[in-house]
């Protein structure tokens, strides 16, 4: 919850023209009011129902996974719960939530149907370099030709939202060195050279 927060705060990126995927309509759920409880550790689906089938939560997961996968600087995207978190983000009856609903829900069913076509295979079970093969037609909207613009858009969207709730967790702030608020070295106090100038006698408590 607190990360469907965060990550709603920051700006967003042009969306594209996907339709309401059928079988998955809008959630009905009221918001959850204007002074939620931050102390509280609410679990995804607290608020609203969740919208992915576990289908749409396997390529969501083997995506985010090719998108931030682990390596030295810390766990897979998968690991942190960044599927979890697209999953509460689009269920949320927000407008923008609701806006990226149909993109990331319309991009996952390409993404599955264009699997299956190239490779006779869903895209949770293609290897590495199949995954790369399609991704790489689909990661830039500038680039992707006229038949791949729409799965662009939501790759695009989709990488940024991976990236914001991954990089919202202490794992993420450690993969860019952010310690956040921590004393970097013990104070002493002032110099005793400036605080004879100032004719201060420096108590120790």
């Amino acid at each position: 919850m607190l990360w469907v927060m965060a990550v709603a705060t920051a700006s967003s990126l042009p969306r594209g023209s996907f339709g309401q995927t059928a079988g998955s309509p809008a959630p009905t759920a009221k918001g959850y009011g204007v002074d939620p409880n931050l102390v509280k550790v609410y679990q995804p689906g607290a608020f609203w129902p969740l919208t992915f089938n576990p289908g749409q939560r396997r390529v969501a997961t083997v995506l985010a996974d090719a998108i931030i996968p682990k390596d030295d600087l810390g766990p897979a995207a998968s690991e942190v719960g960044v599927p979890a978190f697209i999953d509460e983000w689009i269920s949320a009856p927000y407008p923008e939530q609701q806006r990226d609903r149909p993109i990331i829900l319309e991009g996952l069913g390409w993404l599955e149907s264009e699997s299956q076509a190239r490779f006779k295979k869903g895209f949770a079970q293609l290897s590495n370099e199949q995954h790369r093969t399609i991704c790489d037609d689909i990661c830039f909207v500038d680039t992707a030709g006229p038949r791949y613009r729409k799965a662009a858009v939501f790759f695009s969207r989709f990488r940024w939202l991976a990236a914001a709730a991954y990089y919202a967790t202490p794992e993420g702030w450690k993969a860019v060195g952010y310690v956040g608020n921590v004393i970097l070295q013990q104070f002493d106090g002032p110099p005793p050279e400036v605080l004879k100038r100032l004719g201060v006698t420096q108590t120790v408590a």
